[in-house]
């Protein structure tokens, strides 16, 4: 299937970072088509409502409002977004668990043209997904594990909720997810992935494993132990994580 050129808009408010984007996307993403710019939330909302837009490159903080409030006004729009944002610990979190595709300041290339190509593939299956809510609901919601989680699996993605994972196991260049309802799930990230994205309740007890805590049974003491999982699964806890392990539960 052939694919016309992607119409974006840029929500930039730094003039000098929007012209940058701006050259880097004629020279080196010939496939996309700028057809608006805007700098701020006040300009942003009523110009993608116009143009209604296959691709947002969008800003995460702004003057008025930032990413999310465009998010949160344009709800009635379908769009794929590539966040651009200054390091920030939280947003970042939200971006990663949604599976978001983001450009971190200064904005490499490389990391451009990936992450184009990217949105394109997406384009060109032509099965739109409402990766924004996501990502919306995502950043609202303060408590970890009451967040979904994307999992990109081999035949596509699916959604979960971040409390319904009971463990995670490393396999490969997968990882392995298994959920209450007894089904695993073979996942298209490493382990490393899920560590980086995930928090309390979530532990990482051994090099392979990261365990949901609030499906804890039970631990057994020795070198490192091993903990029981309401699910039946003995998972044992490497003597280097053991220490964070156990302060954890101030046992």
């Amino acid at each position: 299937m052939q694919l016309d050129k992607i119409r974006s808009v840029i929500v930039e408010d730094e003039t000098a970072a929007r012209e940058a984007l701006k050259n880097y996307i004629k020279k080196y993403c010939p496939q996309v088509e700028i057809i608006g710019e805007a700098q701020n939330i006040k300009e942003a909302v009523p110009l993608l409502h116009e143009v209604k837009p296959q691709l947002v490159f969008l800003d995460v903080e702004m003057p008025f409002g930032n990413a999310f409030d465009v998010l949160e006004a344009c709800q009635d729009l379908q769009f794929e977004t590539i966040f651009v944002t200054a390091f920030s610990e939280y947003s970042l979190k939200a971006l990663n668990t949604s599976a978001a595709y983001y450009l971190l300041k200064p904005i490499s290339i490389e990391e451009l043209i990936v992450a184009v190509a990217k949105v394109q593939q997406q384009l060109l299956k032509n099965e739109f997904f409402d990766r924004n809510k996501v990502i919306l609901e995502n950043f609202k919601e303060k408590q970890p594990e009451k967040q979904q989680v994307i999992l990109p699996t081999l035949e596509g993605f699916e959604v979960v909720m971040a409390e319904d994972i009971v463990r995670l196991q490393g396999n490969g260049n997968f990882t392995d997810v298994y959920l209450k309802n007894g089904q695993k799930k073979m996942i298209c990230r490493f382990l490393k992935h899920f560590s980086e994205i995930l928090s309390f309740p979530f532990l990482r007890v051994h090099k392979s494993h990261i365990i949901n805590s609030r499906f804890i049974k039970s631990y057994q003491k020795g070198n490192g132990g091993f903990v029981t999982l309401v699910d039946g699964s003995e998972i044992d806890v490497s003597p280097s994580y053991k220490e964070e392990f156990i302060r954890m539960f101030k046992y």
